[in-house]
């Protein structure tokens, strides 16, 4: 990535587009790697982490797949695929690392004002389903990054667990429960805030509020910004030595905007959701669990149904849901116009074929749209049975965007996952899609830093800091037992969670 001329009020190392957690990641790890980079961090609203990233639209706080049966997937012959289950807790052991090093620096304030203990449960009612689980858990005691998971089918040390889940059902209905007690709740919108300071203080960052980035156009060997002040009306131009578009929903647009081929035939799905909050202190301190269960049948996977403790501001909340619903916004604070102006003549032929592959899922939003107040809180009695409407309120979620990527079988396939896109000389990704996400962050960052910045990943100076940072870097956690302990040994106690 060469230096060259080009016409643009500044020339910088690297742009971030958009505030939220990949951004803050990345910014951080480079800025760890290289002091003396100049970033340019760009935001189209006036706050950090007001999207994905904020604690009332993130449905994933800690995802570690101790608790999401959908990472779990029950194959045809009646076995349990965990790969997916264990390469996110490795994820989140890699993100539990990384901050922990940033507490240690003084760089993030206490952890316990974004990370705490909360036990992570699965529950199931039904005979199949309760096989289903009770082979899930014995597949997952194979990897050491389960160790300490409990299984019970006995309702009443399912009561013990969660007596409000508990509460006023029939004593004949069959059900299981897995327990993790090291599950965690993380406040992203938090974290991502203090990144964010962390960020500002260091010579040459500079992050701007207001600043939605137009145009993106490689010239010279350096990517040109074309940004717009949208308090002053002002436009200009950046020229970026890289940049990663990290907006969340908005970098589909941004990505076509490139013109890079990688991006070509890439297509969006936005999928919307809400909450029921609840609102009565005294069933809220009833409950201290993130408790999942199975998804209904065409149901997208950051839909999986949950009776969620969280701590925001400060405060313990209880959430259900989420509800999805569907707008063709691809942010919350987009426009009706975002999936519209996103179809191309590249991703026309994907998009179709992933709408005629997912009909189901086309179904089920509708009726999830369609749904009245009974008709929400009866999907609540299902885990809270003596649940009552006047104990809980309606809250909007954020917006999803799920990948829509060319497929030669299929024309196109609908993706759940996230999808890091770069060009092929590493001068720029977009980050795609939405699930983890934000648990993964840092597993995500450090395979971008591979692919984008690979001569200086490669480099002694670099791997020094990188173990330095995340002191597992390069080893498999789920293939070195002893490693894994002492991994999270450490990162119990600088992030003050509670040992298994």
């Amino acid at each position: 990535m060469t230096c060259n001329s080009s016409n643009s009020d500044k020339i910088v190392d690297v742009v971030l587009i958009g505030a939220g957690i990949m951004s803050a990641t990345l910014g951080v790890l480079l800025k760890e790697l290289q002091p003396d980079l100049s970033i340019e961090i760009f935001e189209r609203l006036d706050v950090v982490a007001a999207e994905s990233s904020d604690a009332w639209n993130n449905a994933g706080t800690g995802h570690s797949a101790f608790c999401e049966l959908n990472y779990t997937p029950q194959l045809a012959d009646g076995c349990v695929d965990t790969q997916k289950a264990v390469s996110i807790a490795e994820s989140f052991e890699v993100s539990k690392q990384f901050w922990s090093y940033l507490i240690k620096q003084g760089l993030v304030g206490a952890p316990e004002t974004f990370i705490k203990c909360i036990p992570h449960m699965s529950f199931v009612w039904g005979e199949e389903n309760v096989d289903f689980l009770r082979e899930r858990h014995s597949k997952l005691q194979q990897s050491v990054l389960f160790k300490g998971m409990e299984y019970s089918e006995e309702p009443l040390k399912l009561a013990d667990w969660m007596p409000l889940v508990m509460k006023g059902r029939q004593a004949s209905e069959k059900v299981a429960a897995t327990n993790m007690t090291l599950g965690t709740d993380v406040n992203f919108g938090s974290l991502t805030r203090m990144m964010f300071g962390d960020l500002k203080s260091r010579e040459d960052v500079s992050l701007h509020f207001h600043h939605e980035v137009r145009k993106l156009k490689q010239k010279n060997g350096l990517w040109d910004v074309k940004v717009k002040n949208q308090k002053t009306g002002v436009k200009r131009v950046v020229s970026a030595k890289f940049v990663f578009i990290g907006a969340g929903g908005g970098s589909l647009p941004l990505l076509e905007k490139s013109g890079i081929p990688e991006g070509k035939g890439f297509g969006g799905f936005p999928v919307s959701g809400q909450w029921l909050k609840c609102t009565n202190p005294e069933v809220i301190a009833k409950h201290n669990a993130k408790v999942y269960g199975k998804a209904s049948v065409g149901a997208p996977p950051m839909s999986v149904p949950h009776l969620d403790t969280r701590m925001i501001d400060g405060k313990k909340a209880l959430l259900f849901g989420p509800y999805a619903g569907f707008s063709t916004r691809f942010l919350k604070h987009g426009s009706l116009m975002d999936l519209p102006l996103s179809i191309k003549i590249g991703n026309i032929r994907p998009m179709i074929a992933a709408g005629l592959d997912n009909i189901q899922l086309t179904k089920y939003l509708i009726e999830q749209v369609r749904q009245s107040p009974e008709d929400r809180l009866e999907a609540l009695k299902e885990y809270l049975p003596t649940a009552k409407m006047e104990d809980w309120e309606l809250e909007t979620a954020g917006q999803r965007v799920q990948v829509i990527k060319k497929d030669d079988e299929h024309g196109g396939i609908l993706e759940f996952g996230t999808e890091v896109v770069t060009a092929e000389d590493g001068s720029i990704a977009a980050l795609l899609g939405a699930s983890p996400g934000a648990s993964t962050a840092v597993s995500i960052m450090l395979s971008l830093l591979n692919r984008c910045f690979g001569e200086q990943a490669n480099s002694a100076q670099w791997q020094r800091k990188l173990r330095q940072m995340i002191p597992s870097y390069g080893q498999k956690l789920n293939e070195n037992a002893s490693l894994a302990e002492q991994i999270r040994n450490e990162t119990t106690i600088s992030l003050k969670l509670k040992a298994v």
